[in-house]
C-alpha cells in the first residue's frame, strides 16, 4: 500500500510507522487516526513533493535561460562598447564616458580547454607540450668528491703569486 520510491519527501521513521499500519495494526482504528487517514496524509505529502520538484526543474531552466539572455545581452553590449569608442575617437567628452564604463569579459562555454591546476601535470607525461625554444647547455658539473675537483683544485690552476 505504501510505497517507498528513492527521493520519498517521508522520513524513514514516518515510513516504518505507515508500514506498520499497513500490516500488523491494519484493523485497528483509533479516533480520526487509521491506514487509511495515514494513506492518505501521505499521498498528499506525495504529491506536494512533486509538485515542488516540478517547480525547482521549472526554476532551474528559468535560471537557465536568463544566463543565457544575460551572457548575449553582455556579449553585444561589449561588442557596441567597441564600436562607440572607434565611433568617439574625435569626441573626447564621449570617448572619457565611454572610458569609464567597463563591462565584465563573457564566459566562454565551449571550444576552451580547461587550464589544469598548477602543479596537477607530472614531468612524465606524454601528452605534456613541448617546452619551445633551445635546449638549454648542458655545463660540466665537477664533483667536489673526486681528485681534482676539491678546493685546492682551484688554488693549482691559479697562478704561482697567488698560491700561499
Amino acid at each position: 500500500m505504501f510505497e517507498t520510491p528513492e527521493n520519498d519527501s517521508i522520513s524513514p521513521a514516518l515510513r516504518a510507522l505507515l508500514e506498520l499500519f499497513a500490516t500488523d495494526l491494519a484493523d485497528v482504528k483509533f479516533p480520526d487516526v487509521d491506514t487509511a487517514v495515514l494513506g492518505e496524509s501521505a499521498a498528499h505529502v506525495r504529491e506536494k513533493a512533486e509538485a515542488v520538484a516540478r517547480a525547482q526543474a521549472a526554476l532551474d531552466a528559468a535560471r537557465q535561460e536568463l544566463n543565457e539572455s544575460q551572457e548575449s545581452l553582455l556579449q553585444k553590449g561589449q561588442r557596441a562598447l567597441a564600436y562607440a569608442r572607434v565611433f568617439a575617437e574625435d569626441d573626447a567628452e564621449l570617448g572619457a564616458k565611454l572610458e569609464a564604463i567597463h563591462l565584465p569579459r563573457p564566459v566562454r562555454k565551449g571550444g576552451q580547454a580547461q587550464a589544469e591546476p598548477v602543479g596537477a601535470a607530472t614531468g612524465n607525461d606524454d601528452n605534456a607540450p613541448r617546452r619551445r625554444g633551445r635546449p638549454p647547455k648542458l655545463r660540466p658539473v665537477a664533483n667536489l668528491f673526486t681528485d681534482g675537483g676539491g678546493p685546492d683544485s682551484a688554488q693549482d690552476d691559479a697562478p704561482a703569486s697567488l698560491q700561499s
